[in-house]
């Protein structure tokens, strides 16, 4: 028992007591710091590394924004020493580098001429209705890269204005409203060919075995002979043709030094016929009041009987359908920085003084669409 005046003792007991709850608090304190720290240092650390990929990010698109320039240029030189045809081998097509620009990046880039490969968008006229050439030989092209004929008349109908499906085979809302994500068909011409991937059924590998061979761009673009592949020129002069094969196309053009097969060559292996339009392509024996459907759906308006206004439907044959010059090319630019790797897409057009500009740019081409695209194929 204490006396009065004298200090008050705390039990050793309660002592501890305290002592054990201010070594805890510490702790606390101490672990409450260190998170503190540990989270503003991760933020620091983060909004570095995003000054670092914007920084990046602004410097490669300026790279490649050189590199249209670069390409443009070249394309403008070679347009004015030769404005009668374009052909591989000419100059335009060579591989750019790898380049440093500066220490530490690296540009690489090359010019493909799209005009080189089918435009999926003519193959409906601006009226609305098919185009006999243009669908038949797009039939041919399907069956020469192992696909299915149907797929004609599918894209037909995504195309096209109507709403009445293609004879034999096609495609409109009613069947794409039954899909497990229900969706329209498009009804106007498309501004990707990985539009083909929303076709039902279509899938993942007919797509890659496609994307080679198609493009989309403006309606009315004529194919290349220069620049055109082996199944492409097949395509055209008809079933049974396969003699423009790619190992022997690749050869005579690296011989040639100058446009080959010309016009005229290419006109010598089509049957006359065929080639100014008097005679209808008829590659799967459907006959002329059977063909892919026109506006209106009737059986009397099909593939070899174009329907419409015949001023929009411009001239048959095959003969129109090609040519020895092109306007559009794709500029594939890839930008390394350190570790990371840069690419863009820019579409290139000649316009009608001959001045190549960019008109649109993406990062990702055709041939690989986002992996998103791949989901429910």
């Amino acid at each position: 028992m204490s006396t009065p005046g004298s200090p008050r003792r705390i039990p050793a007991a309660s002592a501890r007591r305290q002592r054990g709850m201010a070594l805890l608090v510490a702790i606390l304190v101490v672990a409450l710091g260190t998170m503190i720290a540990a989270s503003v240092a991760y933020e620091n650390a983060m909004t570095a590394r995003r000054g670092t990929a914007t920084y990046a990010f602004d410097q490669a698109i300026l790279i490649t924004q050189g590199a249209e320039a670069i390409a443009a240029y070249g394309l403008r030189q070679t347009v004015q020493s030769d404005s009668k045809q374009l052909y591989i081998g000419q100059g335009w097509d060579k591989q750019y580098g790898p380049l440093e620009v500066v220490p530490g990046v690296m540009l690489e880039a090359n010019l493909e001429d799209l005009q080189g490969r089918f435009n999926l968008n003519n193959l409906v006229r601006q009226d609305g209705t098919p185009d006999p050439v243009m669908t038949n030989a797009f039939t041919q092209l399907l069956a020469l890269v192992g696909l299915e004929e149907k797929w004609t008349g599918y894209i037909v109908d995504w195309i096209d204005m109507d709403g009445t499906p293609s004879i034999p085979e096609g495609a409109e809302d009613s069947v794409y409203m039954g899909q497990t994500v229900p969706y329209r068909t498009a009804n106007r011409y498309i501004t990707s060919a990985t539009e083909l991937l929303a076709l039902p059924g279509f899938g993942r590998d007919r797509y890659l075995k496609l994307a080679p061979f198609v493009v989309a761009l403006p309606y009315g673009t004529t194919i290349n002979v220069c620049t055109t592949s082996g199944e492409v020129l097949d395509a055209f002069a008809g079933p049974g043709h396969q003699e423009w094969n790619d190992a022997t196309l690749a050869k005579n053009r690296q011989s040639a030094g100058a446009c080959f097969p010309k016009l005229t060559d290419y006109q010598a292996s089509v049957d006359p016929k065929v080639w100014s339009g008097q005679a209808a392509q008829n590659p799967n024996g459907v006959q002329a009041n059977q063909g892919l459907g026109s506006n209106t759906g009737t059986a009397n308006q099909g593939l070899n009987q174009p329907t419409g206004n015949p001023a929009a439907q411009g001239p048959q044959g095959v003969a129109p359908k090609f040519a020895q010059i092109s306007n559009y090319f794709r500029l594939t630019s890839i930008v390394s920085i350190g570790s990371t790797e840069f690419n863009l897409y820019s579409l290139l057009y000649l316009d009608g003084t001959r001045m190549p500009r960019p008109i649109q740019r993406s990062f990702s081409r055709d041939e690989e669409p986002p992996l998103w695209l791949w989901q429910g194929q």
